[in-house]
């Protein structure tokens, strides 16, 4: 089943490039990963398929299709999705979110109960005003380095993120696997050199092709407070993270799990960051459809 483009337009006047997969019924929005537009990823669209789920996805501002909106935190993602909740005629959902997705999955979670049922993260990052955590503590390498540099020399930091996006268009999805191989669980580097990794370059390109204006607002959006308090979800969550991440600390997941009210977690030894989202996506929507509709 191929994924169909549609453009929906905010209250605010900006449109936003969203993509559909399915008859509409037990909907299921994805929120994917920095620096990545709203691509789905096909074994994604044929599991949401054999369990009678539309997945739904969308470029968030500034990436790919959508409309930059330039300061934009966290929590306005929640906006933007109940515009295409609207638009695409559903009013009741379940959320994930990959990555860089998974505070926007979070932020939907905790401001819109009554839209969405469920939400299920997999390696997620925690509030950088976290209380009693050291966002930095357990990061090493190039994530590390980008957040001090951004907190250190924004003017800097932003000529480098657009020399980054330079970079990144120039190469093939081999390239992107071999640069981003460097420091990673082996099980990372294996799928960044298979078909997930290809997926992930198309996603990537597609997104900061025109311009690097949404992977700079989602790293600075990280970096401030999310304008949402994790303890207020009341929805149900699950958590999923790897042990061996060294993208997101797995400490991250850790204090996600403490401060959300009933969180389940799914922390494994061996899996990396990419695990869940290029190989286990089964067991997120099984999770999803038991929690958004038991009766089902």
């Amino acid at each position: 089943m191929a994924a169909k483009t549609r453009q929906v337009e905010t209250p605010d006047g900006r449109t936003l490039r969203v993509e559909v997969a399915g008859d509409g019924e037990r909907v299921v929005v994805a929120h994917l990963g920095t620096p990545n537009a709203g691509v789905l990823y096909e074994p994604w669209i044929e599991d949401a398929a054999g369990r009678g789920l539309t997945l739904v996805t969308y470029d968030r501002p500034g990436y790919g299709g959508s409309t930059r909106l330039a300061g934009r935190t966290v929590a306005d993602c929640a906006g933007d999705v109940r515009g295409i909740s609207r638009a695409l005629g559903f009013e009741r959902c379940a959320v994930w979110g990959f990555s860089g997705g998974g505070p926007h999955a979070l932020a939907c979670a905790a401001l819109m109960p009554d839209l969405v049922a469920a939400a299920a993260s997999f390696g997620a990052m925690a509030p950088p005003d976290a209380a009693g955590f050291d966002f930095l503590g357990a990061m090493v390498g190039a994530n590390r380095e980008d957040i001090e540099l951004l907190r250190a020399d924004r003017e800097l930091w932003e000529r480098r993120a657009r020399g980054d996006r330079d970079e990144m268009l120039g190469m093939t999805a081999a390239d992107l696997a071999e640069a981003w191989s460097e420091g990673i669980s082996p099980g990372d580097g294996e799928l960044l050199h298979g078909a997930f990794g290809i997926w992930l370059h198309r996603a990537i390109r597609v997104g900061i092709e025109s311009t690097a204006d949404g992977w700079i607002d989602d790293s600075l959006a990280f970096d401030i407070p999310w304008g949402i308090d994790p303890a207020a979800i009341a929805v149900p969550v699950r958590i999923w993270h790897g042990e061996d991440d060294r993208f997101v600390p797995v400490e991250h997941a850790r204090w996600l799990a403490v401060n959300i009210p009933g969180a389940e977690t799914d922390i494994r030894d061996g899996d990396g960051h990419l695990r869940v989202a290029a190989l286990r996506i089964g067991d997120v929507h099984g999770w999803l459809a038991r929690h958004a509709w038991p009766t089902a």
